[in-house]
């Protein structure tokens, strides 16, 4: 038997993130109000309805500002306006009032690692070595054979950098060479990003997702990178071949996450979550996310790219946060922007359906907060992308080795007999779902069994379990086959079981225990038929 040791249970007021879901919003794809065929502001504003029915607590928006849309917003122009794909500073505010009329916070993401190269602190930079803005990015002499300065690879491909010839120098980029990156070891960089924060934060958003925060400052010595142990896995990029100790992950990148998060709490109760990725980001979670003075919460990897999910996948992520003093706050996805849809990569096809339902009261059993991706409560699924209609830039470089992000961003299906299923009146930026109509959100909502009327209770029943939302954790059982665990806050004590098989499994008798107050797929005490899952207390 596995278990994680339960701590004391909290007794101060929760926060509003604590235990909060959180409605992921691509805004390329969820709904367009203009025609154009790519998702705007106004489209999501028009559609907040739907995402406060669910009964979620805050939206987070993926990048709308302004940028040449290398990387589809990623790669960012200027920090502190909307690119008019998506609207206008005004749609924003609007967005925010009616977001705020419903009682949904809005969370939005900052790019700080890097910006676009058409930003204008980069062509001030490039423009010479003695400009104000010379030393806000990354520059570095060639060796003397003009090769680069050390042996670090882009995440997309390549070198991580990139000669420049007014400069006379190489650039850093972790991403694209399009995306340079911003030497935040330079105080006056940082000042220039808390602007930017304090700019949204003027505006109304409750809050920050921090994309690729691990990889905001490098070593200023630029050592060479040392060679990754051959581990089994496909390496499709030279990146794969190495361990990033140097060209990422530096130890004073907590130092700016305490500047972050005192401008934050200026503004009251306000959410801050990193992105961590790599192979091992527990250590660097738990630094960004220490004590009462960095961020609030880390967004974990664990179960986006996993082929399976497994009880041991489970127990080995919920250890990894154990109830202790000091310890930050999880948060949970199993799908986003970057990762294959889930229901694609951990079930047959003829089973989607059982095990959509099971998935998603897992996802909102677990101890931190539950994200949601736009179209997961509907079920959707990874969509084929012709190599014609890519547009990752990722994809592109790699075909045909690297899975595309296209297929989990394809338009929102509304309606399942409307042009365009709704999305767009025009061109979608990418191919809807051949099977996404079936699942499209009128032909879900009169159906008092589908996933989306199913999420829509599962969310509500963890809203009314102070446990579910806040509680200590403990792994009780984790075989090949059958989950359970306990959730404890206070004097509620609930006993969490999910079967993510096919075949039926029944509780062990010592945990036959307690009164059944969820269920999906007809589980009951005595047994869990497949993907059968329920809450006793």
């Amino acid at each position: 038997m596995n278990q994680v040791v339960a701590c004391s249970p909290r007794t101060q007021a929760r926060a509003w993130w604590r235990g909060a879901v959180i409605y992921q919003i691509y805004p390329r794809s969820f709904a367009d109000s203009n025609g154009d065929g790519i998702g705007d502001l106004a489209g999501i504003t028009r559609h907040l309805d739907h995402v406060a029915s669910l009964g979620v607590d805050a939206v987070w928006l993926s990048p709308f500002f302004t940028s040449p849309m290398r990387d589809f917003g990623y790669d960012v122009a200027d920090f502190c306006d909307v690119d008019p794909i998506f609207g206008t500073l005004a749609d924003f505010d609007a967005l925010i009032a009616r977001a705020h009329a419903l009682g949904l916070k809005i969370i939005i993401d900052q790019v700080y690692s890097h910006s676009s190269d058409q930003h204008a602190w980069f062509q001030e930079s490039r423009s010479s070595r003695t400009n104000p803005k010379a030393d806000w990015y990354v520059w570095a002499d060639a060796k003397p054979d003009g090769s680069p300065p050390n042996n670090w690879q882009s995440v997309f491909g390549g070198p991580a950098w990139t000669w420049d010839a007014r400069r006379g120098q190489y650039y850093l980029h972790n991403f694209l060479r399009e995306q340079p990156d911003l030497n935040f070891h330079n105080p006056e960089v940082q000042e220039a990003a808390l602007a930017a924060a304090r700019f949204w934060l003027d505006r109304g958003v409750d809050g920050f997702r921090l994309d690729a925060i691990n990889f905001t400052m490098h070593d200023p010595e630029l050592r060479d990178n040392p060679p990754a142990p051959e581990n089994g896995a496909p390496r499709t990029r030279p990146f794969d071949f190495q361990q990033h100790v140097f060209n990422q992950s530096h130890t004073d990148i907590p130092r700016f996450l305490e500047k972050l998060r005192a401008l934050a709490d200026g503004y009251g109760e306000r959410f801050l979550v990193a992105e961590v990725g790599g192979p091992t980001p527990e250590p660097e979670m738990h630094a960004f996310t220490e004590g009462e003075t960095r961020l609030n919460s880390a967004y974990g990897f664990n179960f986006l790219y996993a082929d399976r999910l497994t009880p041991a996948l489970v127990r080995d992520a919920v250890a990894g946060w154990p109830c202790a003093e000091g310890v930050g706050w999880p948060s949970w996805a199993f799908e986003n922007h970057d990762a294959p849809r889930a229901l694609s990569r951990w079930v047959a096809p003829e089973d989607r359906a059982a095990f959509a339902r099971m998935k998603m009261l897992l996802l909102l059993s677990l101890r931190g907060n539950a994200f949601l991706y736009y179209g997961e409560e509907l079920g959707l699924t990874q969509v084929e992308i012709g190599f014609e209609h890519l547009q990752d830039p990722e994809a592109i470089a790699n075909w045909p080795m690297t899975l595309s992000r296209d297929g989990a961003r394809t338009p929102m299906p509304w309606r399942s007999d409307a042009a365009q299923l709704g999305f767009t009146t025009g061109r979608p930026w990418l191919p809807l779902g051949p099977d996404h109509g079936a699942l499209a959100v009128d032909r879900q909502a009169g159906d008092a069994e589908s996933l989306l009327n199913v999420t829509r209770r599962l969310i509500a029943f963890r809203h009314a379990h102070p446990a579910l939302m806040e509680g200590d954790i403990a792994i009780l059982h984790a075989d090949e086959q059958l989950l359970v665990f306990r959730r404890e806050c206070g004097g509620q004590a609930l006993l969490c079981a999910f079967n993510l098989g096919v075949t039926p499994v029944a509780l062990p008798i010592a945990l036959q225990k307690g009164n059944v107050l969820e269920a999906v797929n007809g589980a009951t005490v005595e047994q869990l038929p497949g993907y059968g899952a329920l809450v006793l207390g």
